[in-house]
């Protein structure tokens, strides 16, 4: 069965960090439908002014970070002092687990253009979880030809045409297949997604066509039941993100850069912040430059 759009969501503009312009599209009021995608930030700007003074140390906990460069780069460092570098068609993942600092900071470029992703964690590996960063660099990224395109696998599986099975960098705590899909004007593709995953689409940039729907460009739609969904350019070559995992169902409480189950823990947390016993565990890196 294909899958409907059952959502849409077109974000605001708003500044982060230390004043950094974004598009704020997934967030508070989003989370029961797009479980376990807690917020989606949309970066697109010529100006470095509107990014340059990034976003400096700060903690999370209890989440993981996606974050996905069409074009531009990003430097990211943590508070032991560890360095990765993104590029252009290059993410990190960042488990922040039981407790991380760090910063990322863009880099001035032509264009900065692509998004964060926070993926929840189940409640009982918030705490559990490791504090993890892998770079997911252009020589662990596969490049698979569409008709009409390509699907450049970030994270996760994607089975072709002819059965194969291709595989990216595998979540530890929950699954996340993450696709970069470029389509040239008029190309249509139909993709599978497992029946169990919750499943959406972001127009990084052209208005797109999803499950017959229209989809303008810088938008979230979240994907109802099947085991397919169809994507077209009807207008104009797009790049569109299609990402699925597993819902949580459970409890979130959320505030500010820290994402737990009940408000105790929300205390707890920013009570560890001022008494510096925040962080539990050290920082694990892979593919950091």
């Amino acid at each position: 069965m294909e899958r409907r759009i059952t959502k849409q969501v077109q974000g605001f503009r708003t500044k982060d960090g230390a004043g950094v312009s974004l598009v704020r599209v997934l967030g508070n009021q989003t989370v029961d439908d797009f479980d376990p995608f807690l917020m989606l930030d949309a970066f697109d700007t010529t100006n470095p002014a509107d990014y340059i003074e990034g976003f400096p140390m700060h903690p999370h906990r209890g989440i993981e970070t996606f974050t996905f460069l069409s074009h531009g780069s990003i430097m990211h460092k943590d508070h032991l002092g560890t360095i990765g570098m993104i590029h252009d068609g290059e993410a990190q993942w960042l488990t922040a687990g039981s407790g991380a600092f760090h910063e990322e900071m863009p880099q001035e470029t032509p264009r900065l253009l692509g998004i964060q992703l926070w993926l929840n964690l189940p409640a009982d590996k918030k705490m559990e979880a490791e504090p993890f960063y892998h770079g997911v660099l252009h020589d662990s990224v596969e490049e698979l030809p569409l008709e009409g395109g390509t699907l450049r696998l970030m994270a996760g599986n994607y089975t072709d045409d002819a059965g194969v099975v291709h595989s990216a960098i595998q979540g530890k705590y929950l699954p996340l297949d993450f696709y970069d899909i470029h389509l040239d004007e008029g190309a249509s593709v139909t993709l599978p997604i497992s029946a169990e995953r919750s499943a959406m689409v972001f127009t990084l940039e052209g208005d797109a066509a999803v499950g017959g729907a229209a989809v303008a460009a810088k938008t979230a739609a979240k994907l109802g039941e099947g085991d397919s969904v169809t994507i077209s350019a009807p207008h104009e070559p797009i790049e569109i993100l299609l990402m699925s995992s597993i819902a949580l169902h459970e409890p979130v409480a959320w505030y500010g850069p820290i994402v737990m189950n009940t408000t105790d823990e929300l205390v707890t947390a920013f009570q560890e912040i001022q008494e510096g016993t925040f962080v539990k565990q050290a920082a694990h890196y892979e593919n950091a430059e």
